[in-house]
């Protein structure tokens, strides 16, 4: 089967602009500064189409489902990441847990009394589909906010969209 040719949308968030890319599958979503231009040529690409429903719905708070993407969605990465990335999709929108809950819930299914919560914040950082596979949604102890691939204000800014309050 021939692929596609790789084609990109740009989308504003309250995180400000993302970067989507895809062929015939999801192929990754990454935040791009504003100095950043891109032709946008998307209009006939069904995965292309899919997201940008899949992204208003989650703007406008309408907590849309990951698994209509489970069959359009290419995630490389090691398996300990696809671990990692198997518990982010679990978080429901709205909600959030910890490095440390996630190095829990992935050791016990590696069979291994501990986990590194810093080898989960690793795994977390390479996430290729931010905001779609919700990385935003992991705190450290205590409900810190700590790490995010395009920073803390960005981080804030989703869990603000989803309903979560800061000072």
């Amino acid at each position: 089967m021939k692929k596609n040719a790789l084609e990109q949308g740009i989308y504003n968030t309250p995180a400000g602009k993302i970067l989507v890319q895809a062929d015939d599958a999801l192929r990754g979503i990454r935040f791009i500064e504003e100095k950043h231009s891109f032709e946008n040529s998307f209009s006939d690409n069904p995965v292309l189409t899919n997201f940008s429903h899949w992204l208003e719905n989650y703007l406008s708070g309408l907590k849309p489902e990951f698994s209509q993407f489970q069959n359009s969605l290419i995630l490389e990465g090691t398996p300990f990441q696809k671990l990692v990335w198997d518990e982010l999709i679990k978080i429901p929108y709205g909600k959030t847990t910890t490095y440390g809950a996630i190095a829990k819930s992935v050791g016990e299914k590696l069979g291994k009394e501990k986990m590194s919560a810093q080898a989960v914040g690793n795994a977390v950082g390479k996430n290729p589909f931010p905001i779609l596979i919700p990385c935003h949604r992991v705190l450290g102890k205590n409900g810190e906010l700590v790490g995010y691939s395009g920073g803390l204000e960005k981080k804030i800014a989703l869990l603000k969209l989803e309903g979560h309050e800061f000072k």
